[in-house]
């Protein structure tokens, strides 16, 4: 068998402990953005905070990016902050940084971030939701809630109501 067929068939058998559930605190995050500027999701406590995993390979993954732009775009004034969390290898930087000039929201590697204890995902896309305590209130997927701009709006607009 090829390595990569073996490394999709141990991720299908990981544990779904290790998936992120919401009541999750959210884990540490911290690097660069694919526009030089520093990231680290700590300091956003305070804030709602969307973090979606992607890859440039990933049809759904391309699918739902302009939805997730314009959601970005529509709650940047109510302090809502969006973050693509490509999980693309560090090597595929040139082309996750052609995909993301199509849209307003910062990305970066998952790979190339120093600190990233986000969990390997069984399945992309997958979006999280997070507080302004930083703990996880929504998981979004095709499998159980997709991301739509309804479910989005269900999902955040009562934490920024509930936000300090």
């Amino acid at each position: 068998m090829s390595r990569t067929l073996l490394l999709c068939l141990a991720l299908l058998w990981l544990p779904l402990a290790t998936a992120l559930e919401v009541g999750d605190a959210a884990p540490a995050l911290k690097g660069v953005t694919l526009d030089g500027k520093p990231f680290d999701l700590a300091a956003l406590k305070g804030k709602v905070v969307v973090v979606n995993l992607w890859a440039t390979w990933c049809s759904p993954c391309r699918e739902e990016m302009p939805l997730l732009d314009a959601f970005a775009r529509k709650y940047a004034a109510r302090g809502v902050v969006v973050l693509g969390l490509d999980e693309n290898d560090p090597a595929d930087l040139g082309e996750v940084q052609n995909v993301m000039t199509a849209f307003s929201y910062p990305a970066l590697l998952a790979q190339s971030a120093p600190s990233n204890d986000f969990r390997q995902p069984r399945v992309l896309p997958i979006t999280y939701v997070i507080d302004a305590s930083g703990v996880v209130r929504a998981k979004l997927w095709a499998a159980g809630t997709p991301v739509t701009e309804e479910n989005l709006e269900k999902a955040v607009v009562p934490l920024l109501q509930a936000a300090p």
